[in-house]
């Protein structure tokens, strides 16, 4: 595992009280300290990849590979309103993991199909106005000026790729409800992004 070959000197203070974010933003000072974000994210981040990849090896590269840019562009992150470290972290893992995909689907010489809910999650799915969900702060901005039940949906489905069926357990709803309130959301999403970036 990525973790154990990452170490950090044990002191006096207590990182697990550290939030994601501040751990993130002394990491590009003192980098052993990424260790702590690679230990907390690494099991979840290695369920998502395997989902999307099958293959246990791809998915251990995918991770490493993600964890990498989460380290390369910590100066890109900045805490917003309804945007939480791990939306931004499990957006960058989608984004690798699809390259993947893809450049496997390539090398198979044939076409294979995502499920439509991992689909749907990654950057480059149908809603074209979500395919850039990572790093931009003006999707953040759109995202907390729409109701918050509607902000919390699309992140659990196109940041952090949850499946429809996860996010009715976890909202106590039905999926066709889900499935429903999901295309109400984006239709509001779409409005106030495209209010705001002068698109409409």
């Amino acid at each position: 595992m990525l973790a154990n070959t990452m170490a950090f000197s044990s002191t006096a203070e207590d990182l697990s009280a550290l939030s994601d974010a501040e751990v993130l933003v002394r990491s590009r000072r003192e980098p052993e300290l990424f260790a702590v974000l690679v230990r907390r994210y690494e099991a979840p981040f290695l369920r998502r990849a395997r989902t999307i990849l099958g293959s246990p090896e791809d998915a251990e590269e995918v991770v490493q590979d993600a964890f990498t840019k989460v380290y390369l562009y910590a100066d890109r992150y900045t805490e917003q309103e309804g945007a939480t470290f791990a939306s931004w972290a499990y957006t960058i893992l989608n984004r690798v993991a699809f390259t993947k995909y893809q450049s496997r689907k390539r090398a198979w010489g044939e076409r294979v199909e995502l499920k439509p809910e991992h689909y749907e999650s990654l950057a480059d799915a149908k809603a074209e106005f979500l395919e850039d969900l990572s790093i931009r702060n003006e999707v953040l901005a759109a995202l907390v000026k729409i109701p918050e039940m509607a902000a919390r949906l699309l992140r659990l489905q196109f940041i952090e790729g949850k499946t429809q069926e996860e996010i009715a357990a976890t909202e106590q709803l039905s999926v066709p409800a889900v499935k429903t309130r999901v295309h109400r959301a984006k239709k509001l999403f779409k409005k106030v992004y495209d209010a705001q970036n002068n698109l409409s």
